[in-house]
């Protein structure tokens, strides 16, 4: 990961970064939901894309031209978050794909939703176990924590993504 160049943020004394987002890698931040509703903070970093890992309205700024998606994903143990992966995953690989883009995933507090989203979206593209993507992630924010259910559904999904024995 060290190839990845470095970008306004990590340059930034972290005292002095944006409040709510986090840099997990180059072009990718996680956040709560009060920095993903304000104009000012998302110009900041020059957001163009977003991603809502929650239910509920979510006022993004309109006057942004944003890519948004949202998945209705509750941050419950039990609440399904497997059989939205794939469609996260897309949206964050297709927006990172794009070299101009700057891409935030939040939910609410920006704990344990979007985290494990974004896990996915490591555990997809690099071929990391669910446990080095965790342990990345947290690394990146301090306040990532995952939900039990949701570990568990990233092992799956870890899995589904492996090539079935020859």
């Amino acid at each position: 990961m060290s190839s990845w160049p470095s970008s306004p943020v990590s340059q930034t004394p972290y005292s002095l970064r944006p409040p709510g987002a986090s840099e997990i890698m180059p072009r990718l931040y996680v956040s709560d939901l009060t920095f993903a509703e304000n104009a000012n903070a998302l110009a900041s970093l020059g957001i163009t894309h977003i991603l809502s890992a929650m239910r509920g309205f979510v006022a993004i700024p309109t006057n942004l031209h944003l890519h948004r998606a949202q998945y209705p994903l509750e941050d419950l143990p039990f609440s399904e978050l497997a059989a939205h992966l794939p469609g996260t995953t897309a949206f964050l690989r297709n927006a990172m794909n794009e070299p101009n883009a700057r891409v935030l995933v939040h939910c609410m507090e920006g704990v344990s939703r979007s985290t494990s989203v974004v896990c996915a979206y490591l555990i997809a593209e690099f071929g990391w176990t669910p446990t080095q993507a965790i342990q990345y992630v947290k690394s990146r924010r301090r306040s990532a924590e995952p939900n039990f259910g949701f570990v568990q559904q990233l092992e799956e999904y870890a899995g589904s993504l492996r090539p079935p024995p020859s």
